[in-house]
C-alpha cells in the first residue's frame, strides 16, 4: 500500500519529461553524421588542391611571360656601323688606285695600248716615254698595295676592340635574341675581316702583276733599242 503512491511519482515525472520533450523544437536537436562529415573533408581538401594548382599553373605562366621578354629583348651594343665605316674606308682607298683602275674595261685597253700593241716603229722618244709611263704604273700600284696594308692593320685594333665587346654581350646575353644579334654581328666582324684581307691580297696581286707586265714589255722594248743601237753603229 506504501508502493503506490511512490508509483504514482515516478509516473508522474516521466509523463512531464515526455510532455517537454515533446514541446522543444525540432531544431534544438543536434544530430551527427560521421560519413556526412567526412565527405564534407574530402571535398574541402579536393578543392584547396585545385586552387594550389591553379596558384601553380600562374606562377609558371608568369615565368614563361618573363622568359619571353628576356628571349625578346634586343641586345644593347651595336658595332654593325663602325664595321660598315671601316670597309668604306678600305673601299675608298682601292677606288684611289694610281693610273690603272680596278676596271675590266680600262684594264683591257690600258694593256692594249701600253703592254701588248708597242709599235716598234714609233721613235725612240716615244719608246721611252712609253716605258716611263709603264714603270710609273707599276710604282703607283706597290704605293696603292702599300697604303690598302696600312688601312688594314689600322682596321685590326678597331676589330679587336668590337669582338671583344661583342663576346662580353654574348657572353652577358639574358635571351636568346640578344645571344642570336651577338652572334650575327660576330659573323658581320669576319666578314670585314675577309673583306680586308681580300682587299689587301687584290692589291698586292694587282701591283706583282703589273710589275710582271712592265718586265715582260721591258725585254720587247729593250730588243728593239738594242736592234737600233746595232743598226746605227
Amino acid at each position: 500500500m506504501k508502493k503506490a503512491p511512490i508509483r504514482l511519482a515516478l509516473m508522474a515525472s516521466i509523463a512531464s519529461v515526455v510532455t517537454l520533450a515533446s514541446v522543444q523544437p525540432a531544431s534544438a536537436i543536434i544530430v551527427y553524421d560521421p560519413s556526412n562529415y567526412a565527405q564534407n573533408v574530402l571535398t574541402a581538401a579536393r578543392t584547396l588542391a585545385q586552387i594550389n594548382n591553379q596558384i601553380r599553373q600562374l606562377q609558371n605562366q608568369a615565368t614563361s611571360l618573363v622568359n619571353e621578354a628576356k628571349n625578346l629583348a634586343n641586345l644593347p651594343l651595336d658595332v654593325l656601323q663602325p664595321l660598315q665605316n671601316q670597309i668604306r674606308q678600305t673601299q675608298q682607298l682601292i677606288n684611289q688606285a694610281q693610273h690603272l683602275a680596278y676596271n675590266v674595261q680600262d684594264i683591257e685597253r690600258t694593256f692594249a695600248d701600253k703592254y701588248k700593241s708597242i709599235p716598234m716603229s714609233a721613235s725612240d722618244q716615244t719608246l721611252v716615254a712609253n716605258a716611263r709611263e709603264r714603270w710609273e704604273t707599276s710604282v703607283g700600284a706597290f704605293e696603292d698595295a702599300l697604303k690598302v696594308q696600312a688601312g688594314v692593320v689600322g682596321n685590326i685594333e678597331g676589330s679587336r676592340a668590337s669582338m671583344e665587346r661583342l663576346v662580353t654581350a654574348s657572353q652577358s646575353a639574358t635571351g636568346a635574341l640578344q645571344a642570336a644579334q651577338a652572334g650575327n654581328q660576330l659573323l658581320a666582324l669576319q666578314s670585314q675581316q675577309l673583306a680586308d684581307l681580300t682587299a689587301m691580297l687584290s692589291a698586292q696581286a694587282r701591283s706583282q702583276s703589273l710589275e710582271a707586265a712592265r718586265q715582260a714589255t721591258a725585254e720587247a722594248d729593250g730588243r728593239e733599242r738594242f736592234r737600233r743601237f746595232i743598226g746605227g753603229k
